[in-house]
């Protein structure tokens, strides 16, 4: 972990970076599950403490005086992978086991993150997500839970959850019908496609198009242009959650209507799911900690 000017009580953690840029009071996040770029079920114990490390600072006046910080960043450590979503191999065990308390914990784990993300934290801060590298199924969703996506051209995101004949049950239905139509979100969550980022961009899903390689740089604008006129956007957003709030339990009845229809695959779709935890750990074997783009704010 690296903080830069600052005292903050952040922990360090074992599979999440943390960055603190005094100069645009942003707190940066970087993924790295292990042994494969998903959410581990460590990954997302580790976010979901660095979110409650966060609200804490933000709600200490002395220490958020000191050390301000009104702006979440979400990336990733790993070359060309934003996140691959959900642990596939957990879920082959689980699902194999018929352990249906343990698919329940680990999806309640996934969505109490992706909720503090599109809740600001309960917090007056913005989250921003930036994609650099493919984001899919669980690794979109999270994507999507932040106030703000920011997207590399040529970047992948998707929802492929139905080529096992499943959906992808964290948040996705909830979070594409905010941002464009029902009968789209369900297009997409149906087709199983990947989409690069200039089409979603099209669709108004990513926010800010960033050139290859410009990812860091176009965040650091978007604050720039944020921060002169923060008390309207935040107003905004403010208003945009009270328009159309997200309810969490909203997202713990679909986890339901997802473990059920977990529980519900066949042999076939199970074979399917194995080959998608080969694929994962294929990226995962080998994978160097960031590239060059990704790690210039650390």
């Amino acid at each position: 972990m690296t903080m830069t000017a600052t005292k903050a009580a952040i922990p360090q953690y074992e599979q999440l970076d943390t960055h603190y840029d005094s100069e645009r009071n942003a707190i940066w996040c970087f993924m790295h599950g292990d042994p494969r770029p998903c959410f581990t079920p460590t990954l997302l114990d580790n976010l979901k403490s660095f979110q409650r490390s966060v609200a804490e600072h933000v709600r200490d006046p002395e220490a958020n005086a000191a050390n301000p910080m009104h702006y979440l960043v979400a990336a990733s450590r790993v070359p060309d992978v934003f996140n691959l979503g959900g642990d596939l191999s957990l879920f082959v065990r689980m699902i194999a086991d018929r352990d249906r308390d343990g698919l329940s914990r680990y999806a309640r784990a996934c969505i109490d993150v992706l909720y503090m993300n599109a809740v600001s934290l309960e917090v007056p801060l913005t989250t921003i997500a930036l994609v650099q590298g493919n984001a899919l199924g669980g690794g979109f969703e999270a994507a999507l839970s932040c106030n703000v996506l920011i997207a590399e051209r040529g970047t992948q995101m998707g929802l492929p959850e139905i080529l096992f004949n499943l959906f992808p049950g964290m948040g996705a239905y909830s979070l594409l019908a905010r941002r464009i139509d029902v009968q789209t979100a369900e297009r997409i969550i149906l087709s199983g496609s990947i989409y690069d980022a200039e089409t979603l961009h099209e669709m108004g899903i990513v926010d800010v198009l960033a050139e290859p390689g410009e990812g860091v740089k176009a965040v650091h604008d978007y604050i720039k242009r944020h921060a002169r006129v923060r008390n309207g956007f935040q107003a905004v957003q403010r208003v945009r959650q009270r328009y159309h709030p997200l309810q969490y339990q909203e997202l713990l009845d679909i986890v339901t209507i997802w473990v059920d229809a977990a529980l519900q695959l066949e042999p076939k779709d199970m074979r399917m799911m194995e080959r998608l935890v080969r694929a994962q750990n294929k990226l995962g074997d080998g994978i160097g900690r960031g590239s060059a783009a990704q790690q210039n704010v650390a």
